[in-house]
């Protein structure tokens, strides 16, 4: 069974009613029990735009890789973390709404239509803005944001993975996996990891 693939559908009704810089915007990194939560904002080129776009979670490594490079190229984008401090200061929605105004505030443009992965909206947005459930399947900017997020936040894990050793970061991306697990153990907490997580309180409290 081929899986449908996001359009511009979406992004073209909204110009067609008068926007003029419409952004897509996705997160990751909400699951993990170390490093950022990170968000991405991307206003496509309606006269070019990226083939093969897709949910970043249905692509390999190295299409994300491609498309990251081809997005980048082709489009206007926007960046923001959320730091594993601000995480446990804030809860992991907060943080995950601070990244994603943050990735809006970076874009070259002002956008006047966002359309966000989800079914809530955050708060304290510059425009009127949408909330797409499972948006990264069917909406192409929200589709490249996921891309742009994901690769972003895997290249910092595998950096973090330099500075910190023996966790696996460069392959679970922070999530709980067995041998991430392990080095908590063997090792103890970093820096980066989310103390507010339940897995890591658990540890905090032995």
């Amino acid at each position: 069974m081929v899986c449908d693939l996001p359009d511009f559908s979406t992004e073209q009704c909204a110009l067609d009613l008068g926007a003029c810089c419409v952004v897509g915007v996705d997160e990751v990194g909400r699951g993990p029990l170390a490093g950022p939560v990170t968000a991405a904002a991307v206003r496509l080129d309606p006269h070019c735009l990226p083939e093969g776009l897709r949910d970043s979670k249905r692509l390999t490594t190295a299409a994300r890789n491609r498309l990251y490079e081809l997005i980048l190229s082709q489009a206007q984008t926007g960046i923001g973390h959320a730091s594993p401090a601000e995480i446990d200061a804030f809860n992991i929605l907060q943080a995950t709404y601070l990244a994603m105004r943050r990735a809006i505030a970076a874009l070259p443009c002002q956008p006047d239509h966002l359309l966000i992965d989800g079914n809530r909206l955050p708060p304290d947005l510059p425009c009127p803005a949408v909330a797409v459930v499972k948006g990264d399947g069917k909406v192409m900017s929200i589709a490249a944001a996921s891309i742009i997020a994901k690769v972003t936040r895997d290249r910092i894990m595998a950096d973090l993975d330099r500075q910190y050793p023996g966790y696996g970061w460069a392959e679970n991306a922070g999530y709980p996996t067995k041998r991430h697990k392990n080095a908590i153990a063997e090792l103890g907490l970093t820096p980066e990891h989310r103390r507010s997580f339940a897995p890591i309180r658990k540890i905090l409290c032995l």
